[in-house]
């Protein structure tokens, strides 16, 4: 049955590209409402925005969702991936800003946040899209694929010249609890030189080492308490993907496959599979169907203490 929230969380923050203090509050709702945002600084005009792959507007460094009149809401994707990861498919998010907080740069906040409250069953059947045929969108050396399995299943690879990071592959099946045990507490990352262009250009201004990131810079680890995991970065680019997957509306049941993947290219996969001819169909899900999806089977002594 589909799931909402026992009662509100909220949470605060900083954006971590605008550097604007923000707060936000999880807020249960009926069935069938799905995720929603809610911009609470404005008092005019539409101010709700959908937690959907049709309403991304791309960008490279997160995930930014707008809706039919302009208002966006960005930096979806950690808040997502905890809603999909601790099967939550219905939530009003009331925000007072443009971007979520960031908060420890992982999803492991919202995930103790969420399991605190607890889940309400509701009276409606979950209803996920079952992947039906492999669909495969490239951008030079990156690409991000889906393809049929029987239930959502990660597979990320990445390469980088920096020897902290270098190449990494990790491969999960994403239900019985394995995002929070094995995902949520993994944070963003990146170059020190990526910080300082972003920086040049008036990004990451919320972003600090240590508190909300993981920098890295050739063989070394710059942030105090080095890492979490010692494949913390693949980790946590399997954690965006889930968030960003999360915006096709319904859980997805498929094998998703990325290699130096994006949150645009993973957005731009989505689009495809909805766009192919029989490459996705919407199901009912049984007691045995449900079984197989995120978040089921979660329990409290699998959220990693760090959050």
């Amino acid at each position: 049955m589909q799931t909402t929230l026992k009662s509100s969380i909220s949470f605060f923050g900083y954006g971590l590209h605008s550097g604007q203090r923000v707060s936000m509050v999880i807020r249960p709702a009926s069935a069938e409402h799905g995720i929603w945002f809610a911009r609470t600084d404005v008092a005019v005009g539409d101010r709700m925005i959908p937690a959907r792959w049709d309403a991304v507007l791309r960008s490279p460094l997160c995930t930014k969702l707008e809706n039919a009149t302009g208002l966006q809401v960005s930096t979806v994707e950690h808040v997502m991936a905890a809603l999909a990861g601790c099967g939550v498919h219905n939530a009003l998010i009331e925000i007072d800003g443009p971007e979520v907080p960031i908060l420890d740069g992982s999803a492991a906040p919202f995930v103790r946040g969420i399991m605190q409250r607890g889940l309400r069953t509701l009276k409606a059947p979950v209803r996920a899209f079952e992947v039906l045929k492999k669909v495969t969108v490239t951008d030079g050396a990156a690409s991000a694929t889906l393809a049929p399995a029987e239930t959502l299943k990660i597979d990320f690879e990445i390469n980088f010249e920096d020897a902290a990071i270098g190449h990494q592959k990790k491969s999960l099946v994403m239900n019985n609890g394995s995002f929070a045990r094995e995902l949520c507490d993994s944070r963003t990352f990146c170059r020190q030189a990526d910080v300082d262009a972003m920086r040049a250009n008036g990004l990451a201004l919320g972003g600090s080492s240590g508190e909300n990131a993981v920098v890295f810079e050739g063989d070394r680890v710059l942030s105090p308490g080095g890492l979490r995991h010692s494949d913390e970065p693949v980790r946590h680019k399997m954690l965006d993907a889930l968030g960003d997957l999360a915006l096709a509306g319904a859980p997805l049941i498929g094998h998703y496959t990325g290699v130096r993947a994006g949150h645009s290219l993973t957005n731009t996969l989505l689009r495809t599979l909805f766009a192919t001819p029989d490459a996705v169909r919407m199901i009912v899900c049984d007691q045995a169907a449900a079984s197989r999806l995120p978040g089921y089977g979660l329990v409290w002594d699998e959220i990693p203490a760090v959050a």
